[in-house]
């Protein structure tokens, strides 16, 4: 998927919808959201991308602890992991998520998706690898009509019009 995903969470966000969620580029969270991987109290370990995943995005200690025990955790605490990007009071959720997307969609899509493209890289190659693969994706851009604008619009001091292309 070349578009940025972002999940909105507001309550309970366990086992699958949890791994659901960290399938996702960005996470907008209530300040009440509450997530987890409780598998392990049934007797069974996450089985949809949870042990491999949750381990990247939070590190092995965090991920062992979480996956171990199965304890619910705050919005808030992941924030501070640097797991949910956003975390709001619940009547705000929706500003919050239209603030990022007006963001995001105020950049060139190319760019966009060759960074998304980049960083998922950079999870599943090595260094070398991926530094090869961000060099390419970089000198693609400059053969797209998007780069051409913006580096115009930033002579001319004006907002940049992207198309895509």
């Amino acid at each position: 998927m070349q578009k940025p995903v972002i999940a909105v969470v507001e309550g309970y966000c366990l086992g699958g919808g949890f791994e659901l969620a960290q399938a996702c580029d960005l996470i907008v969270a209530s300040e009440d959201a509450v997530f987890g991987q409780p598998e392990i109290n049934l007797g069974i370990i996450p089985g949809g991308g949870g042990t491999q995943r949750l381990t990247r995005l939070v590190g092995e200690k965090k991920a062992k602890e979480l996956i171990f025990t199965g304890d619910r955790v705050s919005a808030s605490t992941l924030a501070a992991l640097g797991l949910v990007n956003v975390v709001v009071p619940k009547e705000r959720l929706e500003e919050a998520l239209k603030t990022l997307l007006d963001k995001i969609l105020s950049k060139p899509p190319l760019a966009v998706a060759a960074a998304k493209e980049a960083v998922n890289l950079a999870l599943e190659t090595g260094l070398s690898a991926g530094l090869r693969a961000e060099l390419m994706l970089f000198a693609s851009l400059f053969a797209s009509e998007d780069q051409k604008e913006g580096a115009r619009a930033f002579l001319e001091k004006r907002k940049p019009v992207w198309k895509g292309r």
